[in-house]
């Protein structure tokens, strides 16, 4: 029996939005869900606690990152990804190949493996199907990533026609490599925005009945309109009882787009990495603390949000710890920029049980009118 499950609770009337529960050894995701982004085993800046207080289910990890510091066979000695950044609840590694083709030099791709130097030290580094998954089972995470290849979205047909090929080898590799069964592996659908290489990568993945299937290469240039294009008639080729995961796409009004559409799981760093960077997410837009406006503010990043940094601290304080490079700024607008996330696919799920989901995405829409 299956160790893995998803149970599909509500389906929106007016689009392809869903609420489900994604059940793993280690606790149950609701979806719609927005994973965390903790690329080093840890979410910059914040505890597990301060994590699990934003509502967050599931966090993500990096493998291509991992391997090179501290190593795989270092986290496995310590006990796997959970009891290594300490952690109790579902995690998500992804293989490392959108790493590859985007941060390290690149000596040779072939159909049998990724050449590489890491972007670290220069090492000569080699990533193999087989290798991205027994990295990952040495990580210990609940779902693993199948390596595939991830060109940039304005190569030529053929170049896509190629990575779409070995993506769905590879896939099968990585499928015949897996080992360990408490661990749920995603295939990941690739073909840029085209129509017929997207249905070519889904209908190559399929038979091989992954547990959840992934959609990559988006947001990767590509205008949000032709992102969506693509979602709307990628979604489809994808079964209806298995999660879908969009890798990396961020931005708030793109998960409201993405669910209307049907995806189910999301990642990226743009919470926190915004956080970093002095701006904060809200019911009424972005703020960008450094603005001079603020330097006085008393009021509370959102006065909609209830997480300890808007019920605790005011815009003028915050401004002065960015201002003074202090830590705990990006820390404590990193925390209410996940907040800020979590809450909004909670009230997304509300909505979609409640039939109501086109109307939330469009008065969310108006909302979010510009920066403030």
């Amino acid at each position: 029996m299956s160790l893995f499950r998803f149970d599909l609770e509500s389906t929106d009337p007016h689009s392809l939005a869903r609420v489900g529960q994604w059940v793993t050894p280690h606790g149950v995701v609701d979806t719609p869900a927005f994973m965390p982004v903790g690329t080093l085993a840890t979410v910059k800046g914040l505890t597990p606690e301060q994590i699990r207080a934003t509502g967050a289910q599931q966090v993500l990890a990096n493998t291509y990152h991992l391997a090179l510091r501290p190593g795989a066979e270092v986290v496995a000695e310590l006990g796997g990804l959970h009891r290594f950044m300490q952690w109790d609840g579902p995690i998500l590694t992804d293989s490392g190949g959108f790493q590859v083709f985007s941060l390290a030099t690149l000596s040779k791709i072939t159909d049998e493996q990724v050449v590489f130097r890491s972007h670290i030290n220069g090492d000569l580094f080699e990533l193999s199907p087989e290798r991205a998954v027994a990295i990952q089972e040495q990580l210990g995470a609940d779902c693993i990533m199948c390596l595939d290849e991830c060109p940039p979205h304005d190569v030529p047909r053929e170049r896509l026609i190629e990575a779409v090929d070995r993506t769905t080898h590879w896939a099968i590799r990585c499928r015949d490599a897996q080992r360990r069964s408490d661990q749920a592996l995603f295939g990941i659908v690739q073909g840029g925005t085209d129509r017929e290489l997207r249905e070519r990568s889904a209908t190559g993945l399929l038979p091989l009945d992954f547990p959840g299937y992934a959609v990559g290469g988006l947001s990767v240039g590509e205008e949000p309109a032709k992102m969506y294009e693509t979602l709307d008639f990628t979604v489809p080729f994808l079964p209806a009882d298995r999660p879908r995961y969009l890798m990396g796409v961020g931005r708030p009004e793109d998960l409201l787009e993405a669910v209307l559409r049907g995806i189910d799981l999301f990642d990226c760093v743009m919470p926190t990495r915004n956080g970093r960077n002095a701006t904060a997410f809200t019911s009424a837009g972005t703020v960008k603390l450094r603005n001079l406006k603020h330097r006085t503010d008393r009021g509370p990043l959102d006065a909609e949000c209830d997480c300890p940094v808007c019920t605790r601290f005011s815009r003028g304080y915050l401004r002065h710890l960015f201002l003074a490079n202090e830590m705990l700024g990006p820390i404590l607008v990193s925390w209410h920029n996940l907040s800020f996330y979590q809450r909004l696919l909670r009230d997304l799920r509300a909505a979609i049980r409640a039939g109501t989901a086109t109307e939330f995405r469009s008065a969310q829409l108006a909302r979010w009118g510009g920066s403030v």
